[in-house]
């Protein structure tokens, strides 16, 4: 069994359109990333620098729920989404595939139920493409 694939980030931002059905109310932007923290797309709400570092801190924060499943039924306990709640905020984190997330952050005013389930739709179409793709380019092409 070979180790998961991820895609490298897409420099002309080419799939952010994938992002649009979050484009709700609270949502202040969403990323899609690969599991290693590099940015794949990001929405209209957040500038590509910023995206690039969610991106890279979404990541760490999916890491330590890994490391914590054990303590929620077992050491081979996938995480299905992470939400950690700010003052001002929610930033909720969920899989997307074979090495691919999805992050949102939130204003605190939101319906987070809509918000989660919009995500894991979204996860459920994108997942699968993102996730079989070879880790090189968003188009399929190797990286040398």
């Amino acid at each position: 069994m070979g180790s998961p694939r991820t895609v490298v980030s897409d420099s002309t931002n080419k799939l952010g359109w994938l992002l649009e059905d979050l484009e709700i109310p609270g949502v202040r932007f969403a990323v899609l990333l690969s599991d290693d923290g590099l940015r794949i797309a990001h929405s209209s709400g957040v500038t590509k620098d910023d995206a690039e570092r969610f991106a890279a801190a979404a990541s760490g924060l999916s890491s330590l729920g890994k490391a914590l499943g054990e303590f929620c039924g077992g050491a081979q306990n996938g995480v299905r989404q992470n939400m950690t709640e700010y003052d001002k905020g929610m930033i909720l984190i969920t899989a997307a595939g074979e090495g691919a997330l999805l992050g949102v952050s939130t204003t605190t005013d939101i319906d987070v139920g809509l918000i989660a389930h919009r995500m894991n739709e979204l996860a459920g179409r994108v997942g699968h493409e993102l996730g079989s793709q070879p880790r090189g380019s968003v188009d399929g092409g190797e990286m040398p």
